[in-house]
């Protein structure tokens, strides 16, 4: 379907004051830009609680978490990795209010880790702060709470990284995993990264200028690490949803990484926000598309618990 007019609306507003795009600018730069969307969508619903801590990497260098929880027992813990492509973003602002809606409309305890970000602290920091917030967020759980792993864009690459390690390295158990239009590999030249018609507020070019700063040597790119796809074996990963845009660079290749999870025997469930870009996910009260993707995020996430079971070694959905 045509591109959302809501979303052609916006970005007939953003092209107005002729700002250079993002792989024009500095990281910098680029950071500025979530405080502005964050006022556009506003301060996310309330929660029963908020917490926030400090985490210490091995390096010694410390980073936040945030810990949303809701009314009640939770019935899940949900640990969230934002987008923004390892650079930009962070658990403030547009993604607490996103993390805000998940804890209400699953039930559920929300983690938001806020990973260290490139260039100043490149591959593989993100993915090691991250697996450190995940093994914090797994004491939250406990062996009777199902574990779930969810993240958009550099996010849903750090989410899928995750649920490898935690198979190879002997846990935590993960047991479920939501990948919103995730990055699974470093090939700029599959069909949907060439789209003129993808080339909106992310493009090929502003990919490419992500991935110079968190991965700078195109070779290393190819670890499983840096682009899951390329894992030698997806076999007994937890069930998945793959929730890729329309319009999108990355379209194809989470449509890729879906397909090799059936193929490896992983239940996985694909979806497509029709008419949608690349971004949509963090754009409460600004796109349409965003309460449609939130809900139905939330609604796999509710139907994968109804089924959960921790005495089975693999739930299905």
């Amino acid at each position: 379907m045509p591109l959302e007019p809501v979303t052609q609306a916006l970005l007939a507003q953003l092209a107005e004051p002729r700002t250079p795009p993002i792989h024009e600018s500095t990281p910098a730069i680029a950071r500025m830009s979530g405080p502005i969307f964050a006022g556009l969508s506003g301060r996310g619903p309330e929660v029963a609680a908020v917490r926030n801590t400090k985490l210490t990497g091995a390096d010694g260098q410390s980073f936040r978490v945030r810990v949303l929880e809701p009314e009640g027992p939770p019935r899940s813990v949900i640990v969230y990795f934002h987008g923004g492509g390892w650079v930009i973003g962070d658990i403030d602002l547009q993604y607490d209010h996103l993390g805000r809606h998940l804890v209400n409309l699953t039930e559920s305890t929300v983690v938001l880790v806020n990973y260290r970000k490139a260039p100043e602290h490149r591959f593989p920091t993100a993915l090691e702060d991250s697996w450190l917030g995940l093994r914090w967020a797994a004491d939250l759980a406990g062996p009777d709470t199902p574990l779930i792993v969810a993240g958009d864009s550099a996010g849903g690459n750090i989410a899928a990284v995750m649920t490898r390690w935690a198979r190879d390295r002997g846990g935590p158990r993960i047991d479920y995993q939501v990948l919103v239009y995730p990055v699974t590999d470093a090939d700029f030249d599959r069909p949907s990264y060439v789209d003129p018609q993808n080339q909106l507020l992310l493009g090929r070019d502003t990919m490419i200028w992500f991935w110079n700063h968190y991965l700078p040597d195109p070779a290393a790119r190819l670890h499983p690490d840096a682009s899951p796809l390329r894992a030698p074996d997806l076999a007994g990963l937890p069930p998945a949803l793959v929730y890729v845009a329309e319009y999108d660079p990355l379209h194809d290749e989470g449509v890729a990484y879906a397909r090799a999870l059936d193929a490896a025997g992983v239940p996985v469930v694909l979806e497509e926000a029709a008419g949608q870009m690349h971004g949509y996910f963090q754009m409460a009260n600004i796109l349409p598309g965003y309460t449609t993707g939130i809900e139905l995020v939330a609604a796999q996430i509710r139907t994968f618990i109804g089924q959960y079971s921790p005495d089975l070694d693999q739930k299905v959905v």
